[in-house]
């Protein structure tokens, strides 16, 4: 019998509930695809699974893992949109952390050749949701303004890079020890400590912004809207807790009717589930993007697959910046 093994969340907890488990390496099912993976990505959501505080979490126990690159290693039967030797990726929410995975054949993008596995792995979840909150929740045009709290962290990077291809002009709220990471793409960096992004914008910008990207949740979207101009709009996103949600959903709800300015609650997860069109349509134009040489996501630290306790630890830390990617051994 041949087996594999994977990460498995045991209990709710600490890293430490982690637990590397051998499984049969079974043959794939009538329309799915079983993937050898490449790479998987350690973020929030992953913690907050972890916490036992995520609503589209499976029943412990599980895998987690929300973004996979990997080669299709066998097919089921009637699977014709990929095979055997394809690279692709998918969109997953759980079942990264391991060897190999187990895919619908029709959620699976193709993943040019001459991709890096680290680099190519954090376009699925942080650029699609940078992307997508750009252009199809904000349809942004080169000019306007825009604030991103949290730009240092993996979806605030993809902000400022994508905003920059977009010719946006950009405020980006970080610590200072990461404030580089907002002036490579020319945008303004503020630091959280020591500057109240509210006044900063009103002093830099006083007839106000045309979109603000708010990462951090709480009393922070009531003071995004502060900083909008007549007509502009917030764009909440980040928190996966399901009390999380629902508070930065009220605050969202109120700072429209208080502000009379727009708003709304951005979820990737929420948006896949019910039609995973634009993902499929948009994760190819972002690797077009990266062949070209027009992003470059920045990896925070790179780990083996099995080592998804050390990477969630490091997360928990706050100490990386960028994106944590869990890899295959030959390409670490």
């Amino acid at each position: 019998m041949k087996t594999y093994r994977s990460v498995v969340l045991t209990r709710q907890g600490p890293p430490e509930v982690l637990q590397v488990v051998e499984n049969e390496l079974r043959d794939p099912a009538a329309g799915e695809a079983r993937i050898k993976l490449q790479a998987t990505g350690v973020g929030r959501t992953d913690v907050v699974m972890r916490r036992g505080y995520y609503i589209y979490a499976p029943k412990i126990p599980f895998v987690p893992g929300y973004e996979i690159v990997g080669v299709v290693d066998a097919v089921g039967a009637g699977v014709s949109q990929v095979a055997v030797g394809d690279r692709v990726a998918a969109l997953t929410v759980y079942g990264g952390y391991a060897e190999y995975i187990y895919r619908s054949a029709d959620e699976l993008v193709h993943v040019p050749a001459a991709l890096n596995a680290a680099e190519a792995v954090t376009l699925i979840l942080n650029y699609v949701t940078a992307y997508q909150m750009l252009h199809r929740s904000a349809k942004v045009q080169a000019g306007h303004k825009i604030l991103m709290t949290g730009a240092s962290g993996g979806v605030g990077t993809a902000l400022l890079q994508l905003g920059k291809l977009a010719g946006l002009k950009m405020y980006g709220t970080t610590s200072q020890g990461k404030q580089h990471l907002v002036q490579e793409t020319g945008a303004t960096p503020i630091d959280y400590r020591t500057q109240d992004f509210v006044d900063v914008i009103r002093q830099a910008e006083p007839g106000g912004l045309d979109f603000v990207f708010e990462g951090l949740g709480g009393s922070a979207i009531r003071r995004g809207y502060s900083v909008l101009r007549r007509g502009g709009k917030l764009v909440a996103y980040g928190n996966s807790g399901f009390m999380a949600v629902l508070r930065d959903l009220a605050q969202v709800q109120l700072g429209r009717l208080l502000s009379g300015k727009s708003g709304e609650f951005y979820g990737i997860t929420a948006i896949y589930r019910k039609d995973k069109t634009p993902f499929l349509e948009d994760l190819p134009v972002l690797f077009k993007l990266l062949a070209e040489g027009k992003l470059k996501p920045v990896i925070g630290q790179r780990f083996t697959l099995l080592e998804a306790a050390q990477a969630n630890a490091l997360l928990e830390s706050g100490q990386a910046s960028g994106k944590i990617v869990l890899l295959a051994p030959e390409l670490l």
